[in-house]
């Protein structure tokens, strides 16, 4: 009976080991690899410059055009260079303090038809409470599956350790 406890504490100190958690390069080389999504060519084809988002977390479009903006390319377009943002960095944070999931609500609020249509302004709500409202992004994805933890941690409490 001691020979397991000793193999599942040992499995359970390596699945939990941080040491495993390494980057697959420095901070300096995601970054830049995030911010090349906003260069993109094979991305951002078609809207027009002025339109894009930026690193510095701006969406600039101006009241007549938004349907053409909502409609056209540029949506798309904008949604892909947050995808690929978010797959290479998911907590990556604009120049301005924006986060990938605030720019998307400022997409889905601009976009929306409510009156906050054309209201792409990232910043207008950091700071409140439930501001979202019925918008749900997907959140962070764990490296390790948390209810695998929790039942190792209960494994570990149950046999003495």
């Amino acid at each position: 009976m001691a020979f397991l406890k000793y193999w599942c504490f040992i499995i359970a100190l390596f699945c939990m080991c941080p040491s495993w958690c390494k980057s697959d390069g420095d901070a300096v080389d995601i970054v830049t690899k995030a911010l090349t999504c906003f260069d993109e060519r094979s991305v951002y084809g078609s809207c027009q410059e002025s339109y894009r988002l930026n690193a510095e977390g701006s969406i600039n479009v101006p009241p007549v055009a938004i349907d053409e903006y909502c409609n056209g390319p540029c949506l798309i377009e904008t949604k892909l260079v947050l995808e690929c943002v978010n797959d290479i960095l998911y907590n990556f944070k604009f120049y301005n303090g924006a986060s990938i999931h605030d720019a998307r609500f400022a997409l889905y609020r601009g976009c929306g038809h409510t009156d906050k249509r054309g209201d792409f302004n990232v910043l207008d709500h950091l700071g409140e409470e439930d501001y979202y409202d019925d918008y749900v992004g997907n959140g962070n994805k764990l490296a390790n599956p948390i209810h695998l933890l929790i039942f190792l941690s209960c494994a570990l409490l149950l046999w003495g350790y």
